[in-house]
């Protein structure tokens, strides 16, 4: 155990020998062995909480038992006639197991989150009754209106012991992550000074731990071990591009122990990952961010039971997944700091000897860091066009109704409002949002810290991936360990110990999947909320002689395959030219396949028209060149840019990104005349990039208005 600087405990008293003798009874009891002992460090937490009602902080590896701290004590405090223990969990998944270890040890546990909010009543009764010993709560229902308003209080005044799980979230480094977090520190200070508060992290270095003290309060009790794990043997594999590391999979994935976890950067990824393997014939199922709630839990019963080799995700399983026996850790693309890999790669390994961790970085990962560095950092603009909003209004706003007012997309105007709610300049109420009036300024200091650190970790896990030292040793130097040393079991310590060749059939299989091309768009029907506010006089759903057909798209810019091209083409500073002929032949196969599938039920096109293009005019016209070729088809002509033309910008929401591109696409008059000499079938609309499709609905309607019976999209490709 490092030692502590924080204040030490009292000596071992009679009393403190009579809770070490309780707590053993509680800890066999959880973890099923009758000869189980406690770990360095988890007693000295329990007697901190327990016997001198202590705030304490505990930094261990994942797998050393934190959990046991705050059974156990819990066990113990309600003994003593202490109220229920209030624990803040930050992921479902984590809860799901948190309330199945508690119930083994005899710890009668509920929790309360998105995913089961109509239970309070059934939860509020339990606790009324007093059958209830841990309650676990997710750091979003803070912030609910109602439950802080009706049943935080109570609460409150009941608690026995808060916990903290993932305290690492309170601080700076997280703070995107989870900035409901950061409203821990105001409930810390609701609490009576009685009440002791457990804070517990794997990955926290030093300058995390001295945050999370200062806003735990004065006498944290700190207890930080050793972050190696003698378990896991590190090793890093670097290939030409996708296609390798795919094949790789697909030749030794067999050979991996047991079951695992494949990381990929990007939701296209894990879904791109997922069926390449799948359709080889290996047992994988891909899990991201995207995935049903009910069909997590069932893949990860199924990983968790070995159902499954693998599954194929992307950080949406993360912290809390327990697995003990995890056999490997694949990561396809790595992760954007030392420390957000080793949490991930702590998923294996926790309760056996050995397990494997792989690292295959790829050419894409910095442009992937930077792109989730920057759409998560609030903007000043944004964040003052916020509180000029609700200042202004007469009552509390909704979500939707924002984005007449604020070019925010959803997600991250979401994001900022809870920045703002914990800063103290907004508050949820029912019906929305509304300004508290208190003065707000922009932390720019902040933020620059929080940019610099991303770049600095950044650089970080590139040393990670080229370095010739031991690799555990320096991911555990990175959490600041003072006990790091040489593993004697990464491929550097002790060679490489995982096979480098990959099968000429498996390179076939991931090339014939990557070239896999195509995807829906699907048209928009519905108007966003507010236009009028914007000068753009539409509601509702959209006329259906006005909408366009569901369009076909080359590919996601993130996309494994396909994407790699497309990105190329799209770069900044990337020069104006025609279609590559691949992509062209591509394309054609998109088409192709577009019409064995009829065309969606629209019909055939009859001829083609182009989308106007001040960035890739020549891209958008070689495209529309090659599509008249192919299909035999009639060009028509573009349509012509009003007033300059589109004014939004990628990023925008959708009110805005309408408003910026309504009355700027228009069918003049040689265009229109060429629409009447082709009556009777739909026109195929080609452009060279698709984001929110408000630039393909704005200018089909135009298009059906002039008379097109029907306009079928098709794009290059896909932002996002």
């Amino acid at each position: 155990m490092i030692p502590s600087q924080s204040p030490s405990l009292p000596p071992a008293t009679v009393e403190t020998s009579a809770t070490r003798e309780q707590a053993l009874v509680v800890l066999r009891k959880l973890v099923g062995r009758a000869d189980a002992e406690f770990h360095d460090g988890q007693f000295e937490a329990i007697e901190a909480l327990v016997d001198a009602g202590r705030r304490a902080l505990v930094v261990q590896r994942t797998g050393w038992g934190k959990s046991a701290v705050y059974f156990v004590s819990s066990l113990l405090l309600r003994a003593r006639g202490a109220g229920p223990t209030l624990i803040v969990s930050p992921l479902l998944a984590l809860m799901r197991d948190q309330v199945a270890a508690a119930e083994r040890a005899g710890v009668r546990a509920m929790a309360i989150n998105s995913a089961n909010a109509t239970e309070w009543d059934l939860v509020s009764a339990a606790l009324a009754a007093d059958e209830v010993d841990v309650l676990l709560v997710s750091p979003e229902r803070l912030t609910n209106p109602s439950f802080r308003e009706n049943q935080l209080p109570t609460l409150i005044r009941r608690t026995g012991l808060l916990v903290i799980d993932e305290a690492h979230c309170i601080s700076d480094w997280g703070h995107d992550f989870r900035p409901d977090y950061r409203r821990i520190a105001d409930l810390i200070a609701r609490l009576p000074p009685s009440v002791p508060v457990l804070a517990t992290t794997a990955t926290a270095n030093s300058r995390v731990v001295a945050d999370i003290e200062e806003q735990l309060g004065a006498g944290v009790f700190t207890i930080r071990g050793p972050l190696a794990r003698k378990s896991l043997r590190l090793g890093v594999l670097r290939l030409a591009d996708s296609r390798d590391r795919l094949g790789w999979l697909l030749t030794h994935l067999p050979e991996l122990p047991g079951s695992g976890i494949i990381y990929t950067l990007t939701v296209s990824a894990a879904e791109d990952t997922g069926r390449l393997l799948a359709e080889a014939g290996h047992v994988v199922k891909a899990y991201t961010g995207r995935t049903d709630t009910m069909e997590r839990e069932a893949l990860e019963e199924a990983l968790k039971d070995n159902q499954v080799k693998a599954l194929v995700a992307t950080s949406a399983l993360g912290m809390g997944f327990d697995k003990p026996d995890l056999g490997f850790v694949i990561h396809l693309g790595a992760p954007s700091s030392p420390v957000a890999y080793y949490q991930q790669v702590g998923r294996a390994g926790r309760g056996s000897a050995n397990a494997d961790v792989l690292l295959m970085p790829g050419a894409e990962d910095q442009d992937i860091w930077q792109y989730f560095a920057t759409a998560s950092m609030p903007a000043q603009d944004k964040a003052m066009a916020v509180l000029e909003a609700l200042g202004a209004a007469a009552k509390p706003m909704s979500t939707p109704a924002l984005e007449a007012r604020v070019d925010l997309r959803r997600t991250p105007l979401e994001l900022l409002l809870k920045v703002l709610a914990v800063d103290g300049a907004v508050r949820r109420v029912s019906g929305g949002w509304e300004s508290t009036g208190q003065p707000w300024v922009y932390d720019s200091d902040r933020y620059e810290r929080i940019a610099q650190a991303r770049v600095d970790e950044q650089q970080s896990m590139m040393v990670y991936e080229k370095m010739s030292g031991c690799r555990m040793e320096y991911l555990a130097a990175a959490l600041d360990d003072t006990t790091a040393a040489p593993c004697g079991r990464c491929d550097s310590c002790a060679g490489r110990w995982f096979p480098t060749d990959i099968g000429s059939g498996a390179v076939e299989a991931a090339s014939e999947s990557l070239s896999h091309a195509g995807l829906p768009i699907e048209p928009r029907t519905l108007w966003p909320t507010g236009m009028d506010r914007l000068g753009v006089p539409v509601k509702g759903k959209l006329k259906a002689e006005e909408q366009v057909a569901q369009g076909r798209v080359l590919a996601r810019m993130t996309d494994l395959g396909w994407g790699n091209s497309l990105r190329a083409i799209f770069a900044a500073g990337a020069p104006d030219a025609p279609l590559d002929p691949a992509v062209a032949q591509a394309v054609v196969g998109v088409l192709r396949d577009w019409g064995q599938a009829r065309w969606a039920g629209a019909g055939r096109p009859v001829a083609v028209v182009s989308m106007p293009s001040r960035t890739k005019p020549e891209l958008v016209r070689s495209l529309a060149q090659t599509m008249c070729e192919i299909g035999r088809l009639p060009y028509l002509g573009e349509l012509s840019l009003e007033f300059g033309g589109p004014t939004g910008r990628r990023g925008g929401n959708s009110a805005y990104r309408l408003a910026g591109v309504w009355d700027r696409l228009a069918v003049g008059p040689e265009l229109a005349a060429a629409l009447v000499a082709y009556p009777g079938g739909p026109v195929l609309l080609v452009d060279d990039l698709v984001d929110s499709r408000w630039t393909l609905t704005v200018a089909g309607r135009a298009l059906r208005l002039a008379g097109a019976t029907q306009v079928l999209p098709l794009v290059l490709a896909q932002a996002g």
